[in-house]
């Protein structure tokens, strides 16, 4: 908000969600629906990410960098993929799983597909519900569960209830991270496992509790910080850059120009005129959040991403010799000495690349190209889930000298 701006509730409040005959405050309502508003974003974030996949040819990623590939199953029984054939309308993610229905009927989808993929929804619900109800907590005026926020949350407070939510979605997706890291098709196309919950079942059981948080403290600083920045970059540009750009705009025009483009609005005690934002400027903003957001996080969480890759190759082998140690101690520092190789490792390929830079950020323009767009729709789902379950509340207006500006 620009110096010598204010804001003020209108007078025109709403009363939807509150029923005035049972006696009950007219205050702010608590957040009863975040899980919900959660559940729905997630399952729509991963309908919207098949929907940008027929642009890319490939299925992209779920909400950040998808736990569990859904399709991999089915992409190891193509033919045409087998064969790393040139691109065609087989090798869509529809025609991919028309094949592999064909090849072993309508149980594939329950038995191979759906487990992968409630997985996924599973870890994108749990961010959401994470960061809303973190936010819920440090900022007051997003515990009221208002259509719209006002004063919205500075942000140090997004990055903080971001990397709250980062950090317990890294904690639920460690068992998924676990199982996608030591998954091979073929032990499922040899006979080893029948279906994915047969897999998940036993590999869970053999590698144990150390097995599954092996790596985890890389998996929460990823997760952590890119949620961090995601939320926080979101948030700001939707509501900070939004409000102080109209406030500017708005409140550099003429008087002429301002009672030109005037609503009426009565005010026995203020005679200045009242200008409504064109309705096109809001959706502007929040998609430019999303693509902004897309892009900060990939800076954070795609060279971390390598690291990870190269840690995670050496988990099976861990996973080996944990099984001869007896001693939970040995086993610890087992996984302790790991993650010192991985770094020299790395090391050595950043040497081999050209220095870090080069090493950590190689494919980083193509990556972030590939998941801007459906992470964008998922965060316009998101927000458009939250209005929904979100009470109405009275019109925000931003005070000028010679204008008032009102935001609904």
């Amino acid at each position: 908000m620009t110096a010598g701006s204010s804001a003020r509730a209108g007078v025109l409040p709403y009363s939807h969600g509150r029923n005035d005959n049972d006696g009950s405050s007219n205050g702010p309502q608590q957040p009863t629906k975040a899980p919900a508003t959660g559940v729905q974003a997630a399952g729509m974030r991963a309908v919207a990410a098949q929907m940008v996949a027929f642009y890319f040819r490939a299925p992209v990623k779920a909400f950040f960098r998808g736990r569990i590939d859904y399709m991999g199953y089915a992409r190891a029984i193509n033919p045409h993929i087998s064969a790393a054939a040139g691109w065609s309308w087989r090798m869509t993610t529809p025609a991919i799983l028309a094949h592999a229905i064909r090849t072993e009927g309508w149980s594939v989808i329950p038995n191979q597909v759906l487990p992968p993929l409630m997985a996924n929804t599973c870890i994108g619900a749990v961010l959401y519900t994470a960061y809303l109800h973190s936010l819920s907590s440090l900022h007051a005026p997003s515990s009221y569960q208002t259509k719209r926020v006002f004063p919205p949350p500075p942000p140090s407070v997004t990055f903080t209830a971001g990397f709250v939510a980062g950090g317990i979605q890294s904690v639920v997706a460690a068992p998924f991270d676990a199982l996608q890291t030591r998954f091979r098709t073929a032990d499922i196309l040899e006979g080893k496992y029948k279906t994915m919950w047969h897999y998940a079942g036993h590999k869970l059981g053999s590698i144990g509790l150390q097995g599954i948080f092996a790596g985890w403290t890389l998996s929460f600083v990823k997760d952590a910080l890119g949620a961090a920045v995601f939320f926080g970059t979101f948030e700001t540009i939707k509501s900070q850059a939004y409000y102080e750009y109209v406030a500017r705009y708005y409140g550099s025009r003429t008087r002429d120009t301002l009672l030109d483009k005037s609503i009426p609005y009565l005010d026995d005690d203020d005679s200045r005129p009242v200008i409504r934002p064109h309705y096109m400027l809001e959706p502007m903003f929040l998609l430019l959040a999303g693509v902004s957001a897309s892009i900060t996080s990939q800076l954070v969480q795609h060279p971390l991403s390598e690291i990870q890759d190269v840690h995670y190759r050496r988990l099976e082998a861990l996973d080996f010799q944990a099984h001869e140690e007896r001693r939970p101690s040995h086993i610890m520092r087992r996984y302790y000495h790991a993650y010192e190789q991985t770094f020299a490792q790395c090391e050595r390929l950043a040497k081999r690349a050209g220095g870090w830079r080069t090493y950590l950020y190689r494919d980083f323009l193509m990556s972030t190209i590939r998941q801007v767009p459906s992470t964008s729709a998922g965060l316009i789902v998101f927000e458009v889930v939250r209005r929904k379950y979100s009470f109405e509340n009275e019109e925000v207006m931003i005070n000028h000298e010679d204008a008032r500006i009102l935001l609904n």
